[in-house]
């Protein structure tokens, strides 16, 4: 099910839009709908939808403003108008399609079929990298698949020393001195680990259990083969010895 919000400043082109789109009701839903467009924004940074139907001329911020407001706009854009003038603008803004006023059945058919492939190509493109990355580090334990920058790179579990967190980012520390920054959380990387060669040490850092040089009890250090340095949580501490 497609799901769709609305932006028009004109309360009756909502009304109108709404009721043309529940004679497709089997494929998509309107979950919202707004006739302010400042008040779209929080609403659209914090939910998940497939589609937004956006009118271009609205009198405190246009289409295109608003637009230029959204951090990310993984969702696909059709622009709603009376002028045929701007749809080259809106086709330009990375819009999939645009609808003329009043709207027709038949546009409105065409353009969900859009929304349809555009829905199909991100999940060809996003979505299935992301299952080759899980089903890649799930069957085979000799590589590691990270997706970073837009590409996948396969380590092997000898060249990575240990991760390090930073809120929603995580750091891999390689033996060439290299690092791999990647916006993934620690607990999302340590799933992709095999548990044979690394542990979670803290709440922090994992480390490759083969790369341990010493283990410093009274201090409550592990020092790795490069010298790092990393703190053992007294939580995890009896559980990292029976590892070793």
């Amino acid at each position: 099910m497609i799901k769709a919000v609305i932006i028009d400043d004109e309360p009756k082109a909502v009304q109108g839009l709404t009721w043309e789109l529940s004679n497709f009701k089997d494929e998509l839903e309107v979950v919202a709908t707004f006739t302010e467009p400042e008040k779209a924004i929080p609403y659209l940074k914090s939910s998940q939808i497939d589609c937004l139907f956006l009118d271009i001329e609205m009198p405190t911020m246009d289409g295109f403003q608003f637009l230029e407001k959204l951090d990310k706009k993984d969702f696909a854009v059709v622009i709603t108008t009376a002028y045929n003038e701007y749809a080259i603008t809106a086709l330009k803004k990375e819009a999939i399609d645009y609808l003329l006023k009043p709207i027709d059945t038949d546009d409105l058919r065409e353009t969900i079929s859009k929304i349809k492939k555009y829905i199909s190509k991100g999940f060809n493109s996003d979505k299935f990298e992301e299952i080759l990355l899980q089903f890649n580090n799930k069957l085979n334990h000799k590589k590691i698949t990270i997706n970073t920058d837009g590409k996948l790179v396969f380590l092997e579990p000898k060249d990575i020393f240990h991760v390090a967190s930073d809120g929603n980012y995580s750091t891999l520390y390689l033996s060439d001195n290299k690092k791999i920054v990647i916006t993934k959380k620690l607990k999302e990387i340590d799933e992709l680990l095999p548990t044979d060669h690394f542990f979670r040490i803290h709440n922090s850092y994992i480390i490759n259990l083969n790369k341990i040089k010493e283990f410093l009890k009274s201090d409550g250090y592990v020092i790795l083969e490069n010298n790092t340095k990393i703190p053992v949580s007294r939580q995890r501490k009896s559980e990292f010895l029976e590892k070793l």
